[in-house]
């Protein structure tokens, strides 16, 4: 692909992780302040938003380092917490296929919200759908850890209570979910992820709602997956 055309859908991947910038920029500059708090240089936050790059378990394991080392316990937290990524991947299967070794970074890339316009944005014809991913990712994790940094090296001058914070990605979500709502012609999907994340949290409670409401939807989409191609390619 020409520098022209890597420009071109640079410019166009840009406004849609906009919304995302403002979020992770003000999260993870929390982040780099909690990490601070807790007595950690602003190369430890730094380092371990590059290459953990998970956000709420980027705040639990700040915490886990001050504790006794127990790798299997942290290994099942963070299965539990991340878990949801493996349904994203399965989701993700058929636009990874034939992209090159971008999917390798794509995959380690994968955060909720990159999953979220990654997996409904469909590019124009003259976008590289595989590029446009690619840099949807990117620019989200240099957000990420553009607030880390900056909220690291600046941890030991500003002093707040950070508690709360977590919801800044609540609201961002909730603007995402009604972005794409907006955009639906149909809203079969939107309303299955809704009526499964309800069931879901009415029986297994708010701490363990989310994997089998994430399977529910799984299996309802792959059900009804014919269903709505077809009413997509009819309308």
């Amino acid at each position: 692909m020409s520098f022209e055309n890597h420009i071109a859908t640079l410019k166009y991947a840009f406004p849609k992780t906009i919304p995302i910038l403002a979020g992770f920029t003000f999260l993870g500059i929390a982040y780099g302040i909690y990490m601070n708090s807790l007595g950690f240089g602003p190369a430890y936050a730094i380092l371990m938003s590059i290459f953990i790059f998970a956000g709420s378990m980027e705040f639990v394991a700040g915490s886990m380092l001050l504790g006794a080392f127990n790798p299997l316990s942290a290994f099942l937290l963070t299965l539990m917490i991340n878990a949801r990524h493996l349904f994203y991947g399965i989701s993700m299967l058929d636009k990874f296929k034939g992209i090159g070794k971008k999917k390798y970074y794509l995959i380690y890339g994968m955060c909720d919200e990159t999953f979220v316009i990654n997996s409904t944005e469909k590019a124009p014809a003259h976008i590289n759908s595989g590029w446009f991913m690619f840099y949807v990712t990117i620019l989200n994790q240099l957000y990420w850890v553009g607030g880390t940094t900056i909220g690291s090296l600046f941890g030991s001058a500003v002093a707040f209570n950070t508690e709360g914070l977590e919801f800044v990605m609540t609201a961002l979500f909730v603007v995402i979910f009604l972005d794409q709502w907006m955009k639906e012609r149909y809203h079969v999907s939107s309303v299955v992820g809704i009526g499964a994340s309800i069931l879901s949290l009415v029986i297994f409670g708010p701490e363990n709602f989310i994997i089998p409401a994430m399977v529910i939807i799984l299996i309802a989409l792959t059900l009804i997956r014919k269903v709505i191609e077809k009413r997509e390619v009819i309308s």
